[in-house]
């Protein structure tokens, strides 16, 4: 990697105040890049195009966009909002985008979703195979929504030249995650879920779904590593998937937290909630070979590290309110 590279890059990270986002600004300040700009959603609200359009006018200097910014969570909020995370994920995406090029920005980093990928893909999931079918349908309509990214990228490229890429990551987690039982992810709900119940002496700790599916997870900093390593190095057209390449069971999983937590009572299983997609695993060739990206985060280490955080935050906030 080349810190000369980022000594000239002027970098607008949509989202650089969000859990993913924290990390790809840490991993551009480490390289020592000329300037990062975060737009905040009160200065400008990406889903306006009066807003977008400022934001290029007030950097016209910018060389790079790095686009994180998402309305994303779990099973339980895609179900409530199906139609707010599809429209608002769709308009950030083509506003950011078109308004990129226009501003001549010389290149352009989307950052897609494995909720993209058919609900019944081969597994693991390759690049080639995104078009193969229907996502899950739980969380399809942010899936389709960031999958448009991808198409105005490739169209982009196309009649235009512009140099858009356009990246896949898996489930990611780690500290500063959303812990929300409403909006969380598995991992962060997972975790809360058995600390309160330690902590309150639970004698049991309820579940969604029956622990069947599979998936695969990336600890966040790896994740910005591989964003940051795509922005300088890959020039591509095709899609990239970031993952860790290791697949474990939502029950396997659950077990691992419980056993890191330390809470060792009674995990029932509520079947009446949807399990979404019953196996997620991707093929992460591509990354390594174009990029050199291969994540290093030891899973159990990835969520003692997690845990220990959230146990932290958890803390100061009974403090504060004591």
């Amino acid at each position: 990697m080349s810190s000369s590279f980022w000594r000239k890059q002027i970098v607008i990270v949509t989202g650089g105040a969000g859990f993913l986002g924290r990390y790809v600004v840490e991993a551009l300040q480490a390289r020592s890049t000329q300037e990062i700009i975060v737009p905040r959603r009160a200065d400008y609200d990406l889903r306006e195009q009066e807003a977008v359009a400022r934001l290029y006018a007030d950097h016209p200097a910018a060389t790079l966009v790095i686009h994180l910014a998402a309305n994303v969570g779990g099973i339980g909020i895609n179900r409530e909002h199906p139609g707010l995370f599809f429209y608002e994920n769709l308009m950030m995406g083509a506003l950011i985008l078109e308004y990129a090029r226009r501003a001549g920005v010389p290149k352009f980093v989307g950052i897609g979703t494995v909720c993209s990928y058919p609900k019944f893909a081969p597994v693991p999931f390759r690049e080639a195979d995104l078009w193969a079918g229907y996502p899950e349908e739980t969380n399809a309509p942010y899936g389709l929504a960031k999958k448009m990214l991808l198409v105005q990228s490739q169209a982009y490229r196309q009649e235009y030249g512009y140099n858009a890429i356009h990246l896949l990551p898996v489930n990611l987690y780690g500290p500063h995650d959303k812990f929300d039982l409403k909006s969380s992810h598995v991992i962060p709900a997972v975790i809360r879920k058995m600390v309160d119940a330690q902590e309150n002496g639970a004698a049991q700790v309820t579940l969604f779904g029956d622990g069947s599916p599979t998936r695969e997870f990336l600890f966040v900093r790896d994740a910005a590593e591989g964003i940051v390593r795509a922005a300088e190095c890959y020039n591509g057209a095709e899609p990239v998937n970031l993952g860790s390449a290791t697949e474990i069971s939502i029950r396997d999983l659950v077990d691992i937290i419980a056993d890191e937590v330390g809470y060792s009572g009674e995990l029932r299983w509520d079947t009446s909630k949807p399990n979404g997609q019953p196996r997620r695993k991707l093929d992460v060739s591509r990354a390594e070979r174009e990029f050199g990206f291969v994540s290093r985060t030891d899973f159990r280490a990835g969520l003692r590290e997690t845990i220990r955080w959230y146990r932290s935050e958890r803390q100061s906030a009974l403090a504060t309110k004591a």
